[in-house]
């Protein structure tokens, strides 16, 4: 399994679309764009390359220090197979 955390999310939104529109959109929702942007490509390259498995945005879960933490509510938000 392979896990991949975003860290720069608000400053690929704001780069995109200019500072002021950034400063009107949740951190969330900037998060979840790229991370819905980023499987999209994701998937296609893995394709592209005969791979086939399944991949998933989550919420709860955090990259800290080289552990894995879990908040007490974790949701699937977006799953896709390939």
């Amino acid at each position: 399994m392979i896990l991949l955390k975003i860290s720069n999310s608000s400053e690929l939104v704001a780069s995109k679309i200019g500072k002021f529109l950034e400063r009107l959109t949740p951190d969330g929702m900037d998060q979840s764009a790229v991370e819905d942007a980023l499987i999209g490509k994701l998937i296609e390259n893995l394709r592209a390359e005969g791979l086939a498995g399944e991949v998933a945005a989550v919420r709860g879960l955090d990259l800290k220090d080289g552990r894995i933490e879990m908040e007490a509510t974790t949701k699937v938000r977006r799953h896709d197979r390939f």
